[in-house]
């Protein structure tokens, strides 16, 4: 009588096969190879499970297949069952990934912004018997990509949950959540631990590969731009409020009359760099409320009392009321004859409007430029 060899042999990508032949004898070989374990199911009832090694499925190797069977002879008996064998082979290159984006609400500029996710992580299957029964069921089997889609939903769920969590409850941009990956990969790999578990497995090595946004959506565009805005006044220590002014003065060096000629100062002479300056040199952490106008803070009609209000030079030129301007604005608007001693100006602090060579911090622009030191004696004259 030929030996009946039971084995698997190359899995490749399946975890569990279940061995086609039903009918088996007590002089059966079974052989499992490193890395997978065999059960064998008599009736639906789990009777044993094997690790690495050749087995005899005798009853005398098996005592509960003994007693169903309630074989009176030895030798070879035939018998029905099922043998299931399991890959135990730690697949690393599981993929996962988002199917449609998660809208989220950037908490940095409030715009809701699609994002994607994407990753890998490895399975083992720690309890054969556990798996088996919960996973497969009638099945014959199932592979690496069956296992992932059946997982999916506890997957996603979890995944959505964490990202929308960094990214709204911690107030992290979404063009910056990237640098938690690894936070986050470690945390959910603890999180799907227990829900793994249930169904006999392991999780591994869980990390997520990218956290992205649709490069050509318009929001993303849109935030992309804010950003980089964002970074360049941090650069050139302006705010927006300071952009805004600069703006109107622009406008108004293209207009005719007294104001819209000394605008031309701070267009023409570098009026975005004079306020960076001012703002880091003079007025320390205060700077960015120098340049904006909130109530209150404007100088009072020309000729009326003043309330105090911040610490910047405002002119009066011909009925137009212009500024704030920094002392360095207002020296090159007198090189250029735009700004004189007699220019009516106010800041903080001051009574009442006063002509420019009477204001103290303003005097020594108007001091005459010493002569220039004579030349010294010619040795060869």
């Amino acid at each position: 009588m030929a030996l009946h060899v039971i084995k698997w042999d190359n899995p490749g990508t399946d975890l569990v096969w279940r061995f086609p032949d039903t009918e088996l004898t007590t002089m059966s070989q079974l052989v499992v190879n490193e890395s997978q374990s065999a059960i064998l199911f008599k009736g639906g009832q789990r009777c044993d499970v094997f690790g690495a090694g050749r087995h005899s499925l005798s009853t005398q190797n098996i005592p509960l297949l003994g007693k169903l069977l309630s074989l009176p002879f030895s030798g070879s008996s035939p018998f029905a069952a099922e043998i299931y064998f399991v890959n135990q082979a730690i697949p690393l290159n599981l993929k996962f990934g988002t199917t449609t984006p998660l809208q989220l609400e950037d908490p940095i500029y409030q715009v809701v912004v699609p994002v994607r996710a994407f990753g890998q992580f490895g399975l083992q299957i720690e309890d054969p018997a556990l798996f088996v029964q919960k996973i497969i069921g009638a099945n014959a089997g199932i592979d690496q990509s069956a296992l992932v889609e059946y997982f999916k939903g506890i997957l996603i769920s979890r995944l959505r949950s964490k990202i929308a969590q960094a990214i709204v409850r911690q107030k992290i941009g979404v063009l910056e959540v990237e640098t938690m990956l690894d936070e986050m990969s470690r945390q959910l790999e603890q999180e799907y631990a227990s829900d793994y578990a249930e169904y006999g497995l392991g999780i591994r090595a869980f990390r997520i590969m990218s956290i992205s946004v649709p490069e050509d959506d318009p929001t993303v565009l849109e935030l992309k731009k804010a950003k980089a805005t964002a970074a360049r006044r941090r650069i050139e220590g302006t705010t927006y409020s300071q952009e805004r002014q600069f703006d109107v003065l622009e406008t108004s060096a293209g207009n005719e009359g007294a104001g819209g000629a000394f605008a031309s100062i701070g267009t023409g002479l570098g009026m975005g760099q004079a306020i960076g300056a001012m703002t880091q040199k003079n007025i320390g952490t205060a700077g960015p409320a120098l340049f904006s106008t909130p109530t209150g803070a404007m100088p009072p009609p020309f000729g009326a009392p003043p309330p105090m209000t911040l610490a910047a030079f405002y002119i009066h030129i011909n009925g137009q009321q212009m500024g704030p301007f920094t002392p360095e604005i207002l020296s090159q608007g007198l090189a250029s004859g735009q700004f004189n001693p007699q220019t009516m100006v106010w800041r903080e602090g001051m009574l009442s409007w006063a002509p420019a060579s009477q204001v103290a911090e303003l005097q020594g622009m108007f001091a005459p430029s010493p002569p220039p030191p004579p030349s010294p004696p010619n040795p060869f004259g």
